[in-house]
């Protein structure tokens, strides 16, 4: 499994001399929703890391689906989550409370 990262360029740079090679570039809405599905559907990304700020910027249906996500586990980093904490979608993704 693999580290996907979606975002604007500066967003993305990070993760990228981070050293995850998934890294997917989308600066206008449409690109943002066309990259996310497309990601939702690669069988080989297990995370997927989005800035908490696109998270509004999708549609609503595409909301919901990440946030029930377990494959992909949905990552929001920056400002508000507005959904699940960080704690949470490890403990459904993985099925034990980790920090218990």
């Amino acid at each position: 499994m693999e580290i996907a990262v979606v975002g604007d360029s500066e967003f993305v740079l990070g993760f990228r001399l981070a050293g995850v090679r998934k890294t997917y570039t989308a600066e206008t809405e449409e690109k943002l929703t066309d990259t996310i599905t497309r990601a939702l559907d690669d069988g080989t990304i297990g995370i997927l890391v989005l800035q908490s700020k696109d998270m509004n910027r999708i549609p609503r249906r595409l909301q919901t689906t990440l946030e029930n996500s377990v494959k992909p586990t949905v990552i929001a980093v920056g400002g508000e989550e507005g959904g699940m904490s960080m704690r949470e979608r490890i403990k459904r993704s993985v099925g034990v409370d980790l920090w218990k």
